[in-house]
Parts: C-alpha cells; structure tokens; sequence
C-alpha cells in the first residue's frame, strides 16, 4: 500500500471512529431510555447526600399538598404532563378594587421546568415550601422525553421552548388573561425558560429565574467531553450535530440561550453556583451580559451544580423576595 493509500485509510479509520464516538454520545444523551438519572447525579459533582434530611422534610410537606395531574398537546403532537399545585392566598386571595369592594386576586402561578434527567415534582421539592405557603400556585413541568411526558428524544431547551408556550396557554385559560405567570427553571430547565426569554411572550409573563442554565446544548457537550472524557469536540461534536438534526429535528448550536436572552423584554433573575463543575459560572455570566431586559444576578460562593439553593437557602430565597415583589 502506498502513502497515498495508507494516508487515505487512516482518515478513514479515524473518521469511522468519530462516528462511532457520536453516535455512542446520541445514543446515551439524547435517547429518552438511555440518559440515567444516576448518571447525571454523578456527573454533576454535587454532594446531594449531605442534603437528603432538609430534601426529606421538604418532600414530606410538599406531598401533602393538594395537586392534579394535567395534560396538554405540544405543537408537534405530544402529550405533554404536568403536577399542578393549588394554593390560596395568605389573605384569603382577595385585594381592594377601584371601587374599595374586594374582588378575587389575579392568580399568581410559577412554571417550572427541571434538569435533564429529572422530573417536575422531584426537580423542585425545595422551592415548592418556598412559592406554595407564600401564596403562589405552582405547576411543576415533566419536560418532553421525561416523567409522564411523551418523547423519544431530549430537547435540551431547543424543542421545550416551543412547549414553554403551551403552558402558559394552559395557564392562561385557567385562570384568565390576567393571572400573572413567573417561568422558573433549573439546568437544562433554566435554559429552556431563557432560550423561551427570545419568544413573543404574553404580557401575563411577569419574570423569569434562570437557575445554573448553560448558554447551547453545543457550549455544555464540548465541556463535558473535554473535562470527562478527555475528548476534543472536534470533529466528534460536528457529526453528534448532524445526527441530533436528522434524528431530533434540532441543531445543538441553532438555539442557544446567550442569544436568546439578547431579545428578552422581562426581567430575568440570573442564580448560579461559582463551584459548578458540570455548567461553568463562566456560562450564566456570558448569559447575563448579553440580557436585554431587566436583570439580577445572584452568584453562591462554594455551590455546585443545582445546590445553590440547597446550600444557601435563606440567601437565595431572600433574593427571590426582592425580585418577585419588584415584577409583581
């Protein structure tokens, strides 16, 4: 065989592995069957044993709540499921009209959507005693290809964006045009509310919490096969691409939540944890700095992946206080 053969089987060889390598990776990410809860526990680098007592107390109190199941269609054909949490006002949910007669409160309902891997109710069994005794409803998202949801493939925020709307047309038609709705979420959940930030959303949208979101699907991907597989994202991050469009119907590069947030109009609370080894700080503050709209930011010193809340509860539920009460 001469050079000019050998040189062009081994591209060939090497192109056939960074196939294999893509197709490994869709197979194990973006397959609904194959991405393990466990997995994306460990991966994360969060010590979520130390918590398991105040996780115990919260999850016993939340259960005890009264809650539906709910189900919409999503505007590719899915049954989409939601746990939506009911909760009256402290005052009773009444306020002082014009006239100085009462009348029944808008109603105050937070939409949140999880991490990957997770579910709604288990994604925010803390916030949960936060929103529902101060009054506020909750329903607590199963994004698609999780929990009770339909969907074969994970969307990563780029598809559950789309899905974001829905809800809040569910939402409005329960309880009318003028609720007043906050869109809360958590990991690949805090970038599906921010890539949802870009949308034409209704005026009933009052404010988004973004908790330790990434800023692409690509930008999270590239990280981790650098930083665990020791792998370079080139050219493997080009063929996961091609086959997460053919097969998934997205591009990992084509939503991306620091674009995104440059169109927002509301105001955008930005959480993130500065040990977060899994999403990089670097990323909500490169989100951050190209928002458009009102925003905050708060940045836990020493907090991993998701446990800014769990490790500085008081800290991040006062700031919530400040934020909720300048958007409503």
């Amino acid at each position: 065989m001469n050079k000019g053969w050998k040189a062009l089987f081994g591209a060939g060889v090497l192109a056939a592995a960074d196939l294999g390598i893509a197709e490994y990776f869709f197979q194990r990410t973006m397959v609904r069957q194959n991405a393990k809860v466990e997995r994306t526990k460990e991966m994360s680098g969060t010590d979520w044993a130390r918590y398991m007592p105040k996780i115990a107390k919260w999850k016993k109190w939340m259960v005890e709540q009264p809650r539906e199941d709910v189900y919409i269609q999503s505007d590719d054909g899915l049954k989409l499921h939601g746990t939506y949490f009911t909760r009256r006002e402290p005052d009773g949910g009444y306020q002082a009209g014009e006239d100085g007669k009462e009348k029944k409160a808008p109603g105050r309902v937070v939409i949140c959507f999880h991490g990957y891997t997770s579910e709604g109710v288990s994604g925010f069994i803390g916030l949960s005693n936060y929103y529902l005794p101060r009054g506020y409803e909750m329903l607590l998202v199963d994004q698609r290809a999780h929990g009770a949801s339909e969907g074969k493939y994970i969307g990563f925020g780029c598809l559950d964006r789309r899905d974001a709307l829905c809800w809040i047309q569910y939402v409005q038609e329960r309880l009318g045009e003028d609720c007043r709705i906050l869109l809360h979420g958590t990991s690949m959940g805090g970038a599906t509310v921010l890539m949802a930030s870009g949308l034409n959303l209704p005026s009933s949208v009052k404010g988004i919490i973004s908790d330790c979101a990434f800023t692409s699907a690509w930008d999270v991907f590239t990280h981790v096969l650098k930083n665990e597989y020791h792998l370079p994202a080139r050219p493997i991050m080009e063929a996961a691409d091609q086959l997460v469009k053919a097969r998934a119907g997205y591009g990992l590069r084509e939503c991306n939540a620091a674009e995104e947030v440059k169109k927002a109009r509301v105001p955008i609370l930005f959480i993130h944890g500065d040990a977060d080894t899994f999403v990089p700080c670097w990323m909500c503050e490169t989100i951050y700095d190209n928002c458009a709209s009102r925003k905050e930011k708060l940045i836990i010193h020493g907090a991993g992946h998701c446990e800014s809340h769990y490790m500085a509860t008081e800290e991040v539920e006062d700031k919530l206080t400040e934020f909720l009460d300048s958007v409503l």
